[in-house]
């Protein structure tokens, strides 16, 4: 059993379809409280069997009673229920995620979907720290996720990967996937993004990007060659975002 350190803890699990990863986390300093705890996602990932695991999860750390729970979840959540289900069993839709948390763990839990989280982790403790106003946290990966924060307060659900930009959902012409298939470099890349980006601004008015997915560990190959009235920056927690923005949501909303 890892024993998590003595500090004002939420535990964040980030439920994937490959693994499933767990972690306590010091809500001051955002980091996690131990390390991390991962274990395969089960096949089938029914209700049941992902449930198990998240008792697993949580019995694997020494925690303090009144240790809320997190956790991302692959879909679109309405109030802690699943309206979708990407990469897990299609059981899912229509379950009450955060009800399934909290019978398998004991504990008070919310869920949130997984941009959701990530994008929140990095108002509460990365690159928009005390950032007011309106953040839009964009993802470049496979497709494009986002997620809004204003003035601290999650706008949930916000699937503007899906926009339609010139006839085309934005994902499959702007999304790093797209640029990795089509062997683009970031030069040939850059005018997909700047009118994504663009559209997106002037649609919402941000008051900062923040662009996280594991290319942006590679920003300065191409986020000075964006045009933007927004400032724009990269994301500093990274593959930890999704863990603790769960955490971080549990301790605010958590029931």
């Amino acid at each position: 059993m890892v024993m998590a350190k003595k500090h004002e803890l939420a535990f964040g699990i980030d439920v994937g379809g490959s693994g499933i990863k767990g972690a306590p986390v010091d809500l001051t300093t955002g980091e996690f409280a131990a390390d991390r705890v991962r274990i395969p996602t089960p096949d089938p990932s029914t209700p049941a069997a992902v449930g198990a695991v998240l008792g697993e999860l949580v019995a694997s750390f020494s925690l303090p009673d009144d240790t809320p729970v997190g956790l991302t979840f692959p879909a679109i959540v309405k109030r802690g229920v699943a309206h979708s289900a990407a990469n897990v069993d299609p059981s899912w839709i229509g379950t009450d995620i955060a009800a399934v948390a909290r019978e398998a763990t004991g504990r008070r839990a919310v869920v949130a979907n997984d941009a959701d989280a990530a994008g929140f982790a990095e108002v509460a403790y990365g690159a928009a720290k005390h950032k007011e106003g309106l953040v839009m946290v964009i993802t470049l990966g496979t497709g494009i996720g986002s997620a809004m924060i204003h003035d601290g307060v999650l706008i949930p659900n916000a699937e503007l990967g899906h926009l339609e930009i010139d006839g085309f959902d934005a994902e499959s012409r702007a999304s790093n996937g797209v640029r990795e298939r089509e062997g683009w470099t970031f030069e040939e890349w850059a005018p997909k993004l700047q009118r994504y980006f663009s559209h997106v601004e002037f649609l919402f008015s941000p008051d900062l990007f923040v662009v996280g997915g594991g290319v942006s560990k590679k920003h300065a190959q191409f986020l000075p060659l964006l045009d933007l009235k927004t400032p724009i920056v990269p994301a500093k927690l990274r593959n930890a975002a999704g863990i603790v923005g769960a955490a971080a949501l549990a301790a605010r909303i958590a029931v």
